[in-house]
């Protein structure tokens, strides 16, 4: 049995590691410093398109948004991707084939039929090479999905889709600014299925206003009505310095970190036991879908999208504020609609911040990101491809593990770093130790707590 008070003491600021290094880390980069990261590869493409708008905010929310109804800011917007596009041709060869696309934002459907379409079509025109097989996604807010709009996504190609829940307590509900029946998200599944769509995805979030253990086990036994291929249950990041919208949260109503601990347990128990697999951190999955076989294979991977079946591709970040990442290097466009089109506007790529990895960012991130993904890290492996003795080099990380190692949470063998299932729940606290970031940072808040 665990002792959750106990447990709690974990609780700290730390990154997710949807990147190592992580975003704080960017500095100001210029075109001529990024240009040669997408000249000098011929890997598979992974394409991500933000579309930032929203009509209003939902509390939680720590996304880049732009709040508006008008129609001429999104037609504007569209020019701009398409002249983005024009600009990265020159340097990227589009030709590369594509084997995966995601659309992120914002609400990428509160665009109209039309407006879906023209992005496709857009999207096709720039890279015409796509895999049959290519992972094609979308985040939706059941509350902007019409059928018009649906049967321009399927025929697109669109073959995967992602339905934000969060929770259906209406308490939670009402204080973040989410109202969304399940009537309305049932439909909007079910006709997702009708379309042809065989992967769906709920997102779902512990620690928000009002959560209880009880009230969240309500949620799950609605949500697995619903089916979904896929689940991501991710803990709530509560950083109001960051986010304003999340000052409109009451904190003292945010549970426990004892309480979002039993809610995580009850939670990985109720989908192991309801036919679903843990897959990284905050990830089940059907034992017939891809993102669990790549977890069997090894070769799940870790992004600014999430947990990925397709690994070694260069991923391109298109839009505002979105991230791409190749072996060597993290990209970002700007942050902000005036400076993003200032830029295009003068013939200039939208980037303008990111990190270049040198040998011993590339060596930790290999160590982090596999733990992140499997749980465990293969010493051996890791030796043989890399001629470094890892104890001699990790000692010190090791010796900082030893913490895990007495609380029955970590297994450290000469071949392996084992984590168990309890101290999976704990997985980024475990991963801190490799981190050389971290230890030298002056502002740790800069990150949400791990519980």
């Amino acid at each position: 049995m665990i002792d959750f008070e106990k447990f709690a003491k974990y609780s700290r600021p730390a990154p997710r590691y949807t990147s190592y290094p992580t975003a704080v880390e960017f500095k100001d980069l210029t075109p001529e410093e990024i240009i040669p990261f997408y000249q000098n590869s011929d890997k598979p493409l992974s394409l991500y398109f933000h579309i930032p708008f929203c009509k209003s905010a939902c509390y939680f929310c720590g996304c880049s948004v732009t709040y508006t109804s008008k129609e001429d800011k999104k037609v504007k917007y569209l020019k701009y991707l398409r002249k983005e596009l024009e600009i990265l041709k020159k340097y990227l060869d589009t030709n590369r084939k594509v084997i995966q696309l995601h659309f992120g934002g914002g609400t990428p459907t509160f665009l109209s039929a039309e407006q879906l379409k023209e992005v496709l079509d857009m999207i096709k025109e720039y890279f015409p090479n796509f895999a049959e097989d290519a992972e094609n996604s979308i985040e939706i807010d059941p509350r902007f999905l019409s059928e018009e709009q649906l049967k321009v996504l399927v025929d697109g190609g669109i073959n995967r889709i992602s339905f934000g829940v969060q929770d259906f307590n209406e308490a939670t509900q009402k204080a973040v600014n989410r109202i969304q029946s399940y009537e309305l998200t049932k439909n909007v599944v079910d006709m997702a299925r009708k379309y042809g769509i065989n992967s769906i995805n709920i997102d779902l979030i512990y620690g928000l206003p009002f959560q209880t253990l009880e009230t969240f086990k309500k949620t799950l036994d609605t949500v697995l009505t619903l089916n979904p291929d896929r689940l991501a249950v991710f803990n709530y990041a509560h950083v109001p310095w960051m986010k304003k919208s999340m000052r409109k949260i009451d904190e003292t109503t945010l549970p426990h970190p004892s309480e979002k601990l039993k809610i995580l347990k009850y939670t990985i128990d109720f989908f192991e036991n309801n036919g679903y697999k843990m897959v990284g951190m905050d990830h089940f999955a059907k034992p017939s879908d891809e993102l669990f076989k790549a977890l069997q294979r090894g070769e799940l991977h870790r992004n600014f999208q999430g947990y990925t079946t397709k690994g070694g591709a260069d991923l391109i970040g298109i839009g505002l504020t979105s991230i791409g990442e190749t072996e060597d290097a993290y990209i970002q466009n700007y942050k902000d609609l005036k400076n993003y089109e200032k830029a295009i506007d003068a013939g200039h790529l939208a980037t303008f911040r990111g990190i270049i990895l040198n040998e011993e960012d590339k060596i930790r991130k290999r160590i982090i990101m596999e733990m992140m993904a499997n749980f465990s890290f293969d010493i051996k492996r890791f030796e043989k491809d890399t001629n470094i003795n890892f104890f001699e080099k990790f000692k010190n990380e090791v010796e900082e593990l030893q913490e895990f190692v007495d609380a029955d949470l970590v297994t450290i063998t000469p071949e392996k770093i084992e984590v168990n299932k309890t101290g999976a729940m704990l997985i980024r606290n475990i991963v801190l130790p490799f981190d050389e970031y971290f230890k030298k940072m002056q502002n740790q808040k800069a990150f949400s707590k791990t519980v």
